[in-house]
């Protein structure tokens, strides 16, 4: 969300007459896209800062943050930056500036609007790859989950236009993009707070399912982050129907015990996320599956701790996010006794990425033998190889250094697989287009 968020803000700044530079030491406008919801995220914020306003003593030089962030921090900040404001407020940007005193070629012309979400959702976005795009089709939450800073950050839940959202869907595959991953709290929630004015979630994949049948294009849907309280079968039937609706599913769990779940106000059930997994399973049978995990949240037990780590063996995760849990200012649980020891969070941190370990690499000794479509990304750091993903988002890396395929499918055959990453070889030089 805040790669999409920034794009946005981009295309304001290059209206502005700006120009975009790779070296900090060089630019006079600095900004941030923030985001409250970890802290470790807002402590790299107050050190770039600092060493930011330690350059004014010898350059004109104006500051910003935007983005996800608590009250809280919001108020903070309003002490090192020269500019804070919400993101649905970018569109006002150039007037901030204005006021601030610093005259650009669209200080004279600047926006009148009065933001909201919908202007901010209509400007096009400078994006930051040619074959990768996000699109946002939701901005809040309306789940309240009790560790989430979301709903205080960026509100309630707010459907973008369908029409919008299938525009850009559109024009983005015509110009030969080949990864769209549509963006929200939770996606699947799509249009529900439109009363029956807008399209269901699963009616918006299938027209994107329907578009890429009747164009022709080869291109993989993706979609992050659903809630598994509204994961319907619909959603599952749709992606199975359309071959560019990637099989690749993010569902997270936070945790494997019931208590927990309660305790988190995830409003479901272990059982029922197993329901969910085996449709999954049984419709998506090529599927990764990934998720989150919260570890050490407020008054979790050894007991309700090990429910997790069995969970993780059960549904046999190809990746999993795990944090350490940090109370946030603002959500429920910051109000509850941080009552897990860090170390014994960072304990089980580690005995839950051995799980996950495990299960990669099973799922990836697995495909040894197979040839899959991979979407080449980039070269690898030594840049002796090149470095890509299947559908599922495995991590490939590619036995060639042939620079030109970055940005295409290929056929790889895979020769080798450790946790997280699969080793192949081209089946063909030439990029899956040209084969067909």
């Amino acid at each position: 969300m805040n790669i999409s968020d920034s794009e946005r803000v981009i295309t304001v700044l290059n209206e502005m007459g700006m120009t975009r530079t790779e070296n900090e030491e060089e630019a006079s406008l600095l900004g941030i896209v923030a985001c409250s919801v970890r802290q470790k995220a807002i402590d790299k914020v107050y050190s770039r800062i600092h060493k930011w306003n330690q350059w004014k003593h010898r350059k004109p030089l104006l500051t910003f943050v935007s983005g996800c962030i608590l009250p809280a921090d919001r108020y903070k900040f309003l002490k090192l930056f020269d500019l804070v404001f919400p993101m649905n407020e970018v569109t006002g940007l150039p007037e901030m500036i204005k006021q601030y005193g610093i005259i650009t070629p669209m200080g004279f012309h600047a926006s009148s609007s009065e933001g909201g979400i919908s202007d901010f959702w209509k400007i096009a976005p400078r994006y930051n790859s040619n074959f990768e795009a996000y699109v946002p089709i939701q901005n809040g939450c309306d789940k309240f989950c009790t560790f989430c800073a979301v709903p205080y950050t960026r509100g309630r839940e707010v459907s973008r236009p369908s029409h919008e959202i299938l525009t850009e869907v559109e024009e983005l595959v015509m110009k030969g993009y080949k990864t769209i991953t549509l963006l929200g709290q939770n996606v699947n929630s799509y249009g529900l707070d439109k009363g029956g004015e807008e399209i269901a979630f699963h009616e918006l994949l299938r027209q994107i399912g329907e578009f890429g049948k009747q164009s022709g294009k080869q291109f993989w849907t993706y979609f992050t982050s659903p809630h598994p309280r509204d994961m319907s079968r619909n959603v599952i039937d749709v992606i199975a129907s359309y071959p560019v609706l990637a099989k690749q599913i993010h569902l997270p769990l936070q945790s494997g015990d019931d208590m927990v779940l309660i305790h988190m106000n995830r409003k479901y059930k272990l059982d029922e996320y197993r329901e969910v997994v085996a449709y999954i399973r049984h419709k998506l049978p090529t599927a990764t599956l990934f998720t989150d995990i919260i570890t050490g949240f407020s008054g979790e037990t050894d007991d309700q701790f090990l429910n997790t780590v069995k969970a993780m063996q059960e549904f046999q995760y190809n990746m999993a996010f795990i944090a350490v849990y940090s109370p946030r200012p603002g959500a429920v649980s910051s109000r509850w006794a941080d009552d897990v020891p860090y170390q014994l969070k960072k304990q089980r941190l580690h005995k839950l990425t051995e799980e996950v370990e495990k299960s990669s690499f099973k799922y990836n000794q697995s495909l040894i033998g197979e040839t899959l479509q991979v979407l080449v990304i980039d070269k690898d750091r030594k840049g002796e190889y090149l470095s890509g993903v299947t559908e599922g988002k495995v991590n490939v890396r590619i036995a060639s250094f042939d620079e030109s395929l970055i940005g295409n499918f290929v056929r790889i055959k895979m020769t080798g697989a450790i946790e997280f990453s699969i080793a192949g070889e081209l089946v063909f030089a030439e990029t899956l287009e040209e084969v067909e």
